[in-house]
């Protein structure tokens, strides 16, 4: 009997674990190293006081495709993680006046719609029906590997092109439709999850709003880090080893073909590597520049890529019952604030940003009678324009006098728990180039073939997975990543990596509650 095909990958994050899941059911032994503490990578819970918090992603999308890949392990992820749908899914607070309460009732979203402009709630179930056609061609590019230009002249790509409009924009697209900037912006501010401007953002992610509607947006029980927590007890049970507080100090090449890593814990051999950690940071400490053909330092540094996020986690004294489990505030000068953060690379005086309130849904996250707030601020990635050092102060100022604006203005004094990362952090603790949480920028010349692909081409048995390689950032996208890397890795072995569709007729998954608390 031949011995397993051994694969390392660095990094636990979300796009590692799936990817360990995947390949330790086909028969590989699978070692994941991972630099920090905790496995999750910015899936992580962070807290203290009995305070619970996401570390990055909150907004929990578009489940099929994880539970894809339990059913693929033999596994169900609403029996070992159970989720609320939530509706409303969040509340959008417009500086420029007036609100609207997301709900995926399309009678009940047509009513919030026309209270901003009437005339745009008649187009809500046009723009649904269109996405659902531009979803069902995208569908199969995303679920593929790009790893030569020829896939780009795929019959599935071509098929595709006539809904994609690559010539306009995202506030492009959405003009189609809607004649009122406030609910343009309630269909494209999801443009963010992808560190971009709705301005500057590919049309084709119009779909991204679309997904909400369609299949939800939950909360998983225990926070998103919960779900990085029982991913890993499933890789584990499937017999994949987990080195915490292990960072890699080289990856070991014959040539240009990768035959292991050294890390603290030692020397590890392998047929394949995948790496899970900031493609950018990664490629500059790890992989010496004269290897790389298409991604040198010079390239690199050459490339766009997203903003950064400053973030307030806050343990408060009380509960916010009239806060939903999201919110977010839109800058009454939306443009002049997004000009701000990726031109002008300075801080906004009126910035945008966003709060989840997750015990107004998930009381465990959080000790009797008080709250957690986790508050994002989008901003500019590092700069020489910003020393954070020094801005961060007043900074953290300037968010909690924001929160007034979502009538949270008594935040100061029921503080009991509280922790700042600025995007220094981010690059410095977390490992993030430029602290650009997003990744590469989903521009049209950073996609697809044109994005570090999930076999990567610059190295022999190295493979990608996560934000920085196809299809790019967002924890659905980023586990679509792991099948396609998965099946690429299972096709150069000879293995037979099962990843299956899920069961004809299938929901997006049980629902233990729905909340329509304010």
């Amino acid at each position: 009997m031949r011995d397993p095909k051994r694969v390392v990958i660095i990094g636990a994050g979300p796009g590692g674990l799936a990817s360990a899941m995947l390949l330790a059911a086909a028969g590989c032994d699978v070692t994941v190293i991972e630099r920090q503490d905790r496995i999750g990578g910015r899936t992580t819970t962070i807290g203290g006081d009995g305070f619970r918090f996401d570390l990055g992603p909150t907004f929990f999308l578009y489940p099929r495709v994880l539970e894809s890949i339990f059913e693929a392990v033999g596994r169900d992820l609403h029996a070992e993680v159970p989720m609320v749908r939530l509706d409303p899914q969040y509340r959008l607070v417009f500086g420029a006046g007036g609100q609207l309460d997301a709900t995926p009732d399309l009678p009940r979203m047509e009513r919030e719609v026309a209270a901003l402009c009437p005339s745009d709630a008649t187009r809500l179930g046009r723009f649904l029906d269109d996405n659902r056609v531009k979803m069902a061609g995208l569908k199969p590019i995303l679920e593929s590997p790009f790893v030569r230009w020829r896939d780009v002249l795929s019959p599935h790509l071509m098929k595709a092109l006539p809904h994609v409009r690559p010539w306009l924009s995202l506030d492009g697209e959405l003009r189609r439709y809607f004649r009122d900037p406030r609910v343009r912006l309630a269909m494209t501010f999801q443009s963010k999850y992808l560190g971009m401007s709705p301005f500057n953002c590919p049309s084709l992610f119009s779909i991204l709003s679309f997904l909400e509607y369609e299949y939800g947006v939950f909360h998983p029980i225990g926070g998103c880090g919960r779900v990085s927590e029982v991913m890993a007890s499933v890789a584990e049970d499937l017999g994949v080893r987990i080195s915490l507080r292990d960072e890699v100090d080289e990856i070991l090449f014959r040539g240009r073909k990768a035959v292991g890593v050294r890390s603290r814990s030692g020397l590890h051999e392998a047929d394949a590597l995948v790496i899970n950690a900031d493609f950018a940071r990664a490629m500059t400490r790890l992989v010496p520049d004269r290897l790389r053909r298409r991604w040198t330092d010079r390239k690199l540094a050459r490339k766009r890529f997203s903003c950064s996020t400053f973030m307030l986690y806050l343990g408060l004294e009380g509960r916010c019952e009239d806060l939903p489990h999201h919110t977010i505030y839109l800058a009454q000068n939306y443009l002049e604030n997004l000009a701000d953060i990726e031109s002008r690379h300075v801080l906004s005086r009126d910035p945008s940003f966003y709060v989840q309130n997750a015990c107004v849904t998930d009381p465990s996250m959080a000790p009797s009678g008080c709250s957690t707030l986790y508050v994002l601020v989008p901003v500019t990635h590092q700069s020489s324009t910003v020393d954070w050092s020094r801005e961060a102060p007043a900074f953290r100022d300037l968010a909690l006098s924001q929160l007034a604006r979502i009538g949270l203005g008594d935040v100061r004094s029921r503080i009991r728990h509280e922790r700042m990362v600025t995007p220094a952090d981010w690059e410095s603790q977390h490992q993030i180039h430029l602290g650009a949480t997003f990744n590469l920028a989903h521009c049209l010349t950073q996609m697809l073939h044109l994005r570090p692909r999930n076999r990567f081409e610059d190295l022999e048995s190295v493979y990608l997975v996560g934000g920085g390689t196809h299809p790019g950032s967002g924890l659905p996208v980023i586990y679509e990543s792991a099948r396609i890397t998965s099946r690429l890795i299972g096709e150069d072995l000879g293995l037979r990596v099962a990843v299956e569709a899920p069961r004809a007729g299938r929901q997006a998954g049980p629902v233990v509650a729905t909340t329509g608390r304010f």
